[in-house]
């Protein structure tokens, strides 16, 4: 039983592909050297998943959606991240801390991850990483100096680490089973999914790497459709990114 004078214990749920041993092995030693609590989620790879056999996964409103075909590493990202939703929730904790293994820990992630979600009441998630952020709108600061708001501006990409609550990760188990966007950019779509997402206007944790496990530049390029057949994906857009604004401008 929780109390207030018995500190909350945050799980830290870490997504880790098999082939990437490695970085589980770097990853699990800095939280044993923080005492940070931490669960390993094996990720879904999905190159090892043919397209037929992709469950979940509406790919017609996916190439609608991005103006390209799905990727098999991003299929495997949802997937995992899916996953991991679904093991805190099995676990019972009220609240979590969802990390890919290229980031780097750090000893106040938790207290700061706990502090974002308290800030705000209402809040589902939490955003502790982004990889850009224009237009930030604060909402409330937390004790240790974060400011909690969302971006009118984006998508503001990665989901490398992000604090979530019980109620939080059902909405999204639930509400985003079905893959119509990569991950990143899913979870950002709180109008759309009816959920209470936030980020902080400056990263908790910092990335390990520049590179990604799921493609490069060329690898996205040439899943792209021709400019008249990504006709309907700038409609798309164009509605997310006025819908992203109202958002944002309405508060919690």
């Amino acid at each position: 039983m929780h109390s207030a004078d018995t500190p909350l214990q945050v799980i830290i749920y870490a997504i880790n592909l098999d082939r990437s041993r490695e970085r589980w092995e770097e990853l699990s030693r800095e939280a044993a050297d923080l005492g940070l609590p931490i669960h390993r989620i094996a990720a879904v790879d999905g190159s090892l998943v043919d397209a037929g056999d992709r469950v979940d996964a509406n790919e017609a409103a996916f190439m609608r959606n991005n103006g390209r075909h799905m990727i098999p590493g991003e299929y495997g990202c949802y997937r995992s991240h899916m996953k991991a939703l679904s093991t805190f929730l099995e676990a019972g904790l009220p609240q979590a801390i969802i990390v890919e293994d290229d980031i780097r820990l750090s000893s106040d992630l938790p207290q700061r991850a706990a502090a974002a979600l308290a800030i705000v009441p209402g809040v589902d998630v939490v955003k502790l990483f982004n990889h850009r952020m224009v237009g930030f709108r604060s909402y409330a600061t937390t004790a240790q100096g974060d400011r909690i708001g969302r971006a009118i501006h984006g998508p503001l990409g990665s989901t490398a680490c992000y604090a979530v609550t019980r109620a939080g990760a059902a909405k999204l188990v639930e509400r985003m089973k079905v893959m119509e966007y990569p991950f990143d950019i899913a979870l950002e779509r709180g109008w759309a999914i009816g959920a209470e997402v936030l980020t902080v206007d400056t990263d908790v944790v910092t990335s390990k790497r520049s590179t990604s496990t799921i493609a490069n530049r060329s690898g996205y390029k040439e899943r792209k459709f021709v400019w008249w057949k990504r006709l309907p994906t700038h409609w798309q857009r164009a509605k997310d990114y006025l819908q992203r604004i109202l958002y944002a401008l309405k508060g919690i």
